[in-house]
């Protein structure tokens, strides 16, 4: 990494991160939005049913990101963060899409709905076996959310068949559990993650994750508030600056008891100070369009106010709100490539810092296209 920038040689394996959902547990198009219409219509969820998903950011699954990780010999794993309620669209969308093969490793941020219910859907993406002999699918998660889990799934988790019982087939798990510290690390198909507690309500805690080697990345889907010593690990005065943070943020305005809402996402994105910052979790009140323009704005303003630091720009990129099926490319170390946007004419956007320029797009005529950050 070199003047804030990380880069690759030409030609070397990269990993990608694949944004499978970005909405709340509703999803979008919200359902009542649809069959009870308010006059005039949400225009959000009427585009977003409109459209197809893969040309449609406003179209939403349940929060989650997929890992596309590629080892030093080559080989790619796949690191699944939450299974939720949507899990199977998902697969059927965006790994049709991206020709995501299998699942090698699951990691749970914590056990409601949004974050558990397609478990039952992983046999789907498991080798065929009546019998269940095939190797388990890790899972990797804190004591309570096995707990929850064991009461929602029992079968998912017992291994001895009751005097009588009948064999049937289901999603192999081997369940794995990890601290809630993020002096705790594990590993998960080969690549390193720090556990990041953070509060879900006052009464809740729930888990983000920081991975990457050269370069950081900090996945935090489900957050009301950060303790300091989490926030202390993932800030540029703390552990360090991070290269991209994925955020929390539910509503546009107020506040609410178990999430951020966009006014504290942006305060904590100004207190983390990460390179670039993308937003997950959105209600119907987000429009992906509108509402990035409001993001670029707010970047610009709050840049041209950063102080010079050693000759090089202290910048936060509060780029964009993510969307479902959105591909970040990494190199095989996690360092940032590029990112794409697809557009609904065809075209994507290639957003990125070069040197001391600020905020960067640039439209190209194809997908394949690459620009080095």
């Amino acid at each position: 990494m070199e003047s804030g920038q990380c880069y690759i040689a030409a030609g070397e394996p990269r990993s990608s991160l694949i944004f499978l959902g970005t909405g709340a547990s509703g999803g979008l198009p919200y359902a009542r939005c649809l069959i009870q219409p308010s006059d005039p219509p949400c225009s959000v969820c009427f585009q977003s049913f409109s459209l197809p998903p893969e040309r449609n950011p406003n179209y939403r699954c349940n929060t989650s990101l997929l890992i596309d990780y590629c080892q030093n010999n080559g080989e790619h794993k796949y690191i699944l963060i939450d299974v939720g309620k949507t899990f199977r669209e998902q697969v059927i969308r965006w790994f049709t899409f991206y020709k995501i093969p299998q699942v090698d490793s699951i990691i749970l941020t914590h056990e409601h709905a949004d974050a558990v219910l397609g478990l039952d859907d992983m046999r789907a993406v498991q080798p065929f076996s009546p019998t269940n002999d095939i190797s388990p699918t890790p899972v990797y998660l804190s004591q309570y959310a096995m707990e929850s889990i064991a009461t929602k799934f029992p079968y998912l988790v017992k291994k001895k068949l009751k005097e009588g019982q009948e064999l049937r087939r289901v999603a192999q798990l081997d369940w794995k559990i990890i601290e809630s510290n993020h002096e705790k690390p594990f590993v998960a198909s080969g690549l390193q993650f720090v556990p990041l507690p953070v509060m879900h309500g006052e009464d809740y805690l729930c888990l983000g994750f920081l991975f990457g080697e050269k370069c950081k990345v900090a996945y935090i889907s489900d957050i009301s508030r950060f303790p300091s010593s989490t926030e202390y690990v993932i800030s540029k005065n703390g552990g360090g600056q991070l290269d991209l943070l994925i955020l929390d943020t539910l509503y546009k305005k107020g506040s609410h008891n178990t999430h951020f809402c966009f006014p504290q996402t942006l305060e904590a994105v100004k207190r983390i100070c990460p390179k670039r910052a993308l937003l997950v979790g959105m209600t119907h009140e987000f429009d992906h369009h509108k509402d990035n323009e409001t993001l670029m704005e707010w970047s610009r303003r709050y840049n041209s106010q950063t102080p010079f630091h050693s000759m090089i720009r202290v910048q936060i990129y509060v780029s964009r709100l993510a969307f479902s099926g959105l591909s970040n490319s990494y190199t095989l170390d996690l360092t940032i490539l590029r990112i794409l946007w697809p557009e609904p004419d065809g075209c994507c956007i290639v957003e990125g810092p070069k040197e001391d320029v600020g905020l960067m797009f640039c439209r190209v005529l194809s997908l394949s296209l690459q620009k080095d950050l």
